[in-house]
């Protein structure tokens, strides 16, 4: 399966070669005519939005969605533009600041799964929808977590170097960063090697999977890793890495950064240690590749912690992101109905 897809919207014309990438993703996600069809809607309305409000441009990022809630698409919308200064007004239909048709936003609230938007008036919006075809027959894990992810390549490099992956049990649930040495395909190779080696070896530690792959990786060059386990009946948080992924929980007005020993998984590492640290029901954990500059500040963003972590990864990469590197955000908090 792809990775993320992202196609940038500054002109009308975007909007339509936005519609095409949304239905090639769509099939490749295994969603039905109807629920592409939504998803298509969902996509011209927001690249049409971004292209008649934003002058600057916009981003709009795609993956495909597949859990025990059902198979699915997830469409971000991240701008820095005026913002909506009556956001109750903008989902009444027929309402429009430029001559539109105005309907846009109620009708991607209508035809959503999940929606959610974090508008700042002056500073710009970001939505996110998922149109989602559910899995009546599957078990879901009693412990469930919510999560955000950006992982895009840098902008001249076609193949990500970056990669990341979850592994969801009963009590515990696992998370992995990886972002291969260098850019390009070969960085590539090493962070998918890191995510085999990882799915692999879930029922160990962090510490386990770290070694596990800091040996199986010797035949690339190498990456940087990160490996989180949120375990709900310690209410603790373990927690392994090597190099510079960043990490940090977020408890409400307070913050911990993660400690992480220098090296390269797969050439050399001096130090490989886990560290725990408390978690609970309010708690966030926010993972991060070098991509993304590491000095922000969720404080910042009033409310924000009160939305879906696809949000908050979409505002970190959308005001963080260096643009010259593959940049990956991986949010996850406890769930949250109405969200």
């Amino acid at each position: 399966m792809k990775k993320q897809e992202s196609i940038y919207i500054e002109f009308k014309d975007s909007a339509g070669e936005l519609r095409r990438q949304c239905v090639s993703l769509c099939r490749e996600c295994g969603l039905s005519e109807v629920e592409t069809g939504s998803a298509a809607i969902i996509t011209s309305e927001l690249g049409t939005n971004l292209a008649r409000h934003v002058p600057a441009g916009g981003e709009i990022v795609m993956r495909c969605l597949d859990s025990n809630d059902g198979k699915g698409i997830e469409i971000v919308s991240l701008d820095k533009g005026q913002g909506i200064y009556d956001l109750e007004k903008a989902f009444n239909d027929g309402y429009s600041t430029s001559g539109g048709l105005g309907g846009g936003l109620g009708a991607v609230r209508r035809l959503s799964s999940e929606f959610d938007i974090f508008t700042v008036p002056g500073k710009g919006t970001i939505i996110m929808s998922r149109i989602m075809a559910p899995n009546r027959t599957a078990r879901k894990p009693q412990a469930k977590y919510e999560i955000g992810i950006i992982c895009l390549p840098g902008k001249s490099d076609d193949a990500c170097g970056d990669d990341w992956a979850t592994a969801v049990f009963p009590d515990r649930s696992l998370y992995l960063v990886a972002d291969g040495l260098g850019h390009g395909a070969d960085a590539a190779l090493a962070a998918t090697a890191a995510v085999n080696i990882f799915h692999k070896n879930v029922a160990g530690t962090t510490l386990e999977i770290a070694r596990a792959i800091h040996a199986g990786i010797r035949h690339t060059r190498g990456a940087a890793i990160a490996i989180a386990e949120i375990n709900s009946h310690k209410n603790m948080l373990f927690f392994t890495g090597i190099g510079n992924i960043a990490a940090r929980i977020v408890y409400g007005d307070s913050e911990k950064n993660l400690v992480s020993h220098n090296g390269t998984a797969g050439l050399g590492a001096r130090k490989i240690q886990e560290f725990s640290y408390p978690w609970d029901d309010d708690s966030l954990l926010i993972m991060c590749s070098d991509g993304l500059a590491t000095r922000w500040d969720l404080s910042l963003y009033n409310g924000i912690l009160q939305h879906h972590p696809a949000l908050i990864a979409g505002l970190l990469y959308r005001d963080n992101n260096r643009g010259t590197d593959d940049t990956t955000v991986l949010v996850i908090r406890e769930w949250r109905t109405g969200t």
